[in-house]
């Protein structure tokens, strides 16, 4: 995929869809402290993880994403590990799962989220914090042998430039995208476009928009073109957050063919260079998304399913 110049009017990459989606409804609890880490202790746990990455493989995907989102220092440092023997085997599970799903012609991405809660830009910690664990997780992904990263679900443009920097100093490519609110603003506050100015100066080759609703996620995506003439990503979230769930996955706002059609109207207005899905996406979106942008008769198989 080219990721310099306009694309518009290319047939985008297709990307998966929730990973923590896929495991809750496989019956996996993904709650704090761990969230969806902790599928990646034992194995009959890890095999979850596979069938989640190799059912959005069989639908379409071309890009899977390692189930690293909450394997970073801060989430690992706080729960029942043994200290001892370390946290990077937990990075390396969870690339060695996505690879065993992907086998050796699908790309693997490492998932860098915020190091502390993606819907909380208040808790971003401070900037020699941010870079420790940013770096050991840019160098475990790397020597995990990642294709790339997407840091995602950025909330404010100091963790977003942080995160890029450590990734590309890792010798890795960032695919960075951020959580918008209203008015194509981060959490934080802070205009997407100047998100977007700031990591594009550091050298990410990718910006988008993920874990944001589709009503947001459309205005996001074309205030950055404004200001981006590069490759762009959209990984809307499709959950229906106006009320809870106590136990399992929240209920679906946005069906496939719902997201395919605003995701395909994305594209057609501002061009994008990768789609997917975020919380609340499932192998059918992924589906949705393939029979949309590219021949259905064509998907990827998912080596090991």
């Amino acid at each position: 995929m080219s990721t310099s110049g306009r694309i518009h009017g290319t047939r985008p990459t297709l990307l998966d869809g929730g990973v923590s989606t896929g495991l809750e409804n496989e019956g996996e609890p993904v709650i704090a402290p761990w969230w969806s880490a902790k599928s990646l202790l034992a194995g009959p746990r890890r095999e979850l993880v596979r069938r989640v990455h190799a059912a959005h493989l069989h639908a379409g995907a071309e890009i899977v994403a390692a189930n690293t989102f909450r394997c970073n220092l801060r989430t690992l440092r706080g729960v029942d590990l043994d200290p001892g023997s370390g946290y990077a085997w937990m990075v390396h599970a969870g690339v060695g799962v996505a690879r065993r799903a992907a086998g050796p012609r699908t790309r693997v991405a490492g998932s860098v989220g915020p190091a502390a809660d993606a819907y909380r830009p208040d808790l971003v910690p401070e900037d020699d914090e941010l870079r420790e664990e940013h770096r050991w997780l840019a160098v475990e992904l790397s020597r995990a042998g990642v294709d790339l990263v997407l840091v995602e679900t950025m909330n404010t443009v100091r963790e977003a430039a942080i995160a890029t920097e450590e990734v590309l100093a890792a010798g890795l490519d960032p695919w960075v995208s951020f959580v918008c609110g209203d008015d194509s603003r981060l959490l934080s506050g802070e205009p997407v476009a100047a998100a977007g100015r700031a990591v594009a100066a550091l050298g990410a080759t990718v910006l988008g928009v993920n874990c944001t609703a589709p009503a947001r996620t459309g205005p996001a995506l074309r205030t950055l073109r404004e200001v981006h003439d590069g490759a762009l990503l959209a990984q809307p979230n499709v959950e229906d957050r106006t009320g809870t769930c106590a136990d399992g996955p929240l209920p679906v706002a946005v069906g496939p063919e719902e997201l395919a059609d605003a995701v395909a109207d994305w594209h057609d207005e501002v061009g994008l260079a990768a789609v997917g899905g975020c919380c609340g996406s499932t192998a059918e979106h992924v589906a949705a998304l393939a029979a949309r942008f590219t021949d259905s008769r064509h998907h990827p198989a998912a080596a090991g399913a």
